[in-house]
């Protein structure tokens, strides 16, 4: 192997792009009330019958059932399928939906399972749809994005035993896809990245609708909880608009709810906050928080809104009158909406209700500067490292406009990170990607880390060439042709022109999760695209960025 291919090899190994690379979350769909049948439209999209199976494209309505542990797709039947693209879901109990990325779907008992794996702001994006379209204030819904996106990466898999990550009801985070707020989207793009830390830690950031101006301590939720962020406090936003109401239950609902006799009931013990903690029921203690749940799973959510409630015992049934809405723990969403109404900004929405804690893009909360270069900006907690870097980020950015005959239409930013842990907690990518690229911005590993390997500038070479390749590539352009691109254009004389399936090497680099599966993936793509360039010439390789799908 000669030392040109041999360095390609090594840009492999160190940088994939934000495309292949960006961290993701797993969601079940309709997890508490599965489907037994769909249609998927597409748009552009494949299907598979397996991560590595060759994938198909999807001509027109699919009409997908399930069959016991089967999934039927017209007269095919598979354990399970992926689709890839962009699809729209419709049924008979659901308004349709589009979904992006990659479905994958199972049947259990003749239901069947869906799980939409999609780019963590995606995620944030779907969440504030579902928990916040009321909000007034755009301040409160960054906050909101904020506390969404910390409580995703704290939590990380609540449902792994099951083979994702979230559900999406409020069991996890209500999630809604489809109809998509420009103002919901504005506010996940204005904090991307941010979450909020405690002691090097993403928070627990509960969040709830209304505290009825009283918040509630951690160990509501959490009988050890390390986290002197959820503290009990008076919410004088919240108590300016109070949440009240009233439900009259009767003894023969409630006894039907906890599937036992209800003759007699009396508050046992109360918070500090004042929400009721144990309820004597037939003169034995019942927490409070399970009688609510057995009240709503049976009765209802509307009936019992939150534990802070008087009850009034009438004989044959009971009046309960309350304030607030949920478990009244963390961030009242009418408390941050009332406060961004009268000016504050969405940091100090999240200083009030987690004190104590940090926003940043990183667990330290480092003191980032940012150095302005020829033709680009450089973000680093360190600026000598200015010296070095910004002459090398000058070149590449030269080498990749000359390599493609492009120029940036906006200013890029290199922001290079101080450690690897750092950069992974940050990027969500794995310790051997070297950079990632999102939109005009390039995260780096620490310089000195791709200084000792060599590949400081053929790493932002790349970075570069994505970062003109993903400005003109149309939406659906298949990820071989970019990802080839990126690394022809790195080094064209390395690459060996090899024919090669296509649709194998795109469902490599869709599936590929180690080092070496990438960096198979990566050197196919890259001769893929230097066989295309041999027969057509690279201008018109270039053109099917536009054309291609």
């Amino acid at each position: 192997m000669n030392r040109i291919f041999t360095h390609m090899l090594c840009l492999l190994f160190v940088s994939v792009s934000a495309a292949a690379q960006q961290r993701t979350v797993q969601v079940r769909l309709f997890w508490q009330h599965p489907p037994s049948k769909i249609q998927i439209v597409p748009e552009r999209a494949t299907l598979r019958s397996c991560p590595t199976c060759a994938a198909n494209a999807i001509d027109g309505t699919l009409q997908i059932s399930a069959e016991g542990s089967d999934v039927v797709a017209g007269v095919t039947s598979s354990s399970s399928l992926l689709v890839t693209g962009r699809v729209r879901i419709r049924g008979d109990n659901f308004s349709s939906f589009p979904v992006d990325d990659e479905l994958r779907i199972q049947s259990r008992e003749s239901f069947l399972l869906l799980t939409l794996t999609m780019p963590l702001e995606d995620y944030v994006t779907a969440v504030l749809q579902g928990e916040s379209t009321k909000f007034k204030s755009d301040e409160a819904l960054k906050a909101m994005a904020v506390a969404a996106r910390t409580y995703a990466v704290h939590f990380g898999s609540r449902h792994d035993e099951e083979g994702f990550d979230f559900c999406d009801t409020t069991h996890c985070q209500d999630v809604r896809l489809g109809h998509e707020s420009a103002r919901v989207r504005a506010a996940v793009v204005a904090t991307e990245g941010y979450v909020l830390w405690f002691q090097g830690r993403p928070a627990a950031t509960y969040y709830h609708r209304s505290c009825g101006g009283e918040i509630d301590a951690a160990d509501a939720l959490d009988p050890n909880p390390h986290a002197p962020y959820l503290r009990q406090h008076h919410d004088e936003f919240c108590s300016r608009t109070p949440d009240e109401w009233h439900a009259d239950i009767s003894k023969a609902d409630l006894s039907r709810a906890l599937q036992k006799p209800v003759n007699t009931i009396e508050i046992d013990a109360r918070s500090d906050s004042g929400r009721v903690q144990m309820l004597l029921i037939e003169h034995r203690s019942v927490k409070a928080t399970d009688f609510r749940l057995a009240v709503g799973r049976a009765l209802g959510w509307d009936k019992l809104r939150s534990d802070l409630y008087q009850i009034e015992d009438f004989g044959d049934h009971v009046s309960f009158r309350g304030r607030g809405q949920g478990h009244g723990v963390g961030l009242c969403q009418v408390g941050a909406d009332e406060m961004g109404q009268q000016g504050h900004t969405y940091r100090e929405i999240l200083a009030f209700y987690f004190p104590g804690t940090a926003l940043g893009l990183n667990a330290q909360g480092l003191s980032w500067e940012k150095l302005p270069g020829e033709s680009l900006d450089l973000l680093t907690t360190n600026r000598d490292d200015a010296g070095t870097l910004l002459p090398v980020a000058e070149r590449a950015l030269r080498f990749a406009t000359h390599q493609t005959g492009w120029n940036f239409t906006t200013r890029p930013l290199i922001k290079v990170y101080p450690n690897i842990a750092i950069y992974r907690d940050a990027t969500g990518a794995p310790g051997w990607v070297a950079a990632t690229t999102s939109g005009s911005s390039i995260r780096l590993q620490p310089l000195s880390t791709l200084q000792h390997a060599h590949t400081l500038e053929s790493t932002l070479r790349h970075e570069f060439l994505h970062m003109l390749i993903e400005t003109q590539a149309r939406r659906g352009t298949p990820l071989w042709l970019r990802e080839g691109l990126a690394v022809y254009l790195s080094s064209p004389d390395s690459a060996r022109p090899v024919t090669v399936d296509v649709a194998v090497v795109e469902t490599k680099l869709h599936s590929a999760s180690t080092e070496q599966e990438m960096r198979s993936a990566y050197r196919d793509s890259a001769s893929a695209v230097a066989q295309a360039v041999a027969k057509n010439g690279l201008s018109t390789v270039l053109s099917w960025l536009q054309t291609m799908k």
